[in-house]
């Protein structure tokens, strides 16, 4: 898949942020904002008390229907809220976020991905990129959170290695070589893999580093 080193690393943190919500909450009510056919519904499937979709146009798996910078929900609402791969296409990314903390509760948390570097990608638009300081700028100055932590959720290598998978999937689609496509994005994924996990320089956020995707988890302030 040319686009491992943002899903693999997401499931897995996914499942990791699922289980610790329910041992500091207990069952929650989630919402899930941006929620398209709520492929992470089954990662919170055991811990929810309710699983609420929230997408800009009604469909069968939108429970709400609205655009993020104006959730149709009450204040405190939730206790967790899923922002996933959505921050890039909205049109005002603060006022989504003065919106994700609006609806969580107090002691609540919100769990968002969005993009470092990746192709120009319209849903049906795609207006941002960020670094983990404009993330954390961004929420910093968008709520009241007790605390916000911003990490990489692929190292340099592998973020990398998406990138000219990518190039290679559009490359071979239409040529004799295409059959070549998934030996050498799975080759490309593994040599990636295996040299971040070789050197912590290369899965942080030093200078020269670079992040295909970032994960955000914003603690609001009790």
């Amino acid at each position: 898949m040319p686009t491992y080193a943002v899903r693999a690393p997401l499931a897995r943190w996914l499942a990791a942020e699922a289980d610790r919500a329910a041992a500091d909450l207990g069952r929650y009510r989630l919402l899930d904002a941006g929620c398209g056919e709520k492929p992470y519904a089954p990662l919170f499937a055991t811990h929810v008390s309710q699983y609420v979709g929230l997408d800009t146009a009604a469909h069968a798996h939108a429970d709400l229907v609205g655009p993020i910078e104006a959730i149709p929900a009450a204040d405190a609402s939730f206790d967790l809220v899923l922002c996933i791969q959505v921050l890039e296409h909205v049109d005002d990314p603060a006022q989504a976020v003065r919106e994700l903390a609006r609806v969580t509760r107090p002691g609540g948390r919100v769990l968002l991905s969005t993009h470092g570097a990746m192709v120009y990608h319209p849903n049906p638009s795609d207006s941002w990129r960020w670094t983990h300081e404009g993330l954390e700028r961004l929420f910093a100055a968008n709520g009241e959170w007790r605390s916000v932590t911003v990490s990489p959720g692929s190292g340099t290598a592998s973020s990398l290695a998406m990138l000219n998978a990518i190039f290679l999937e559009h490359a071979l689609r239409r040529t004799p070589l295409r059959p070549l496509r998934g030996p050498v994005v799975a080759t490309l994924n593994r040599l990636a893999r295996w040299l971040d996990g070789r050197s912590p320089t290369l899965r942080g956020t030093r200078p020269g580093t670079l992040a295909a995707n970032y994960h955000v988890v914003a603690e609001r302030a009790a």
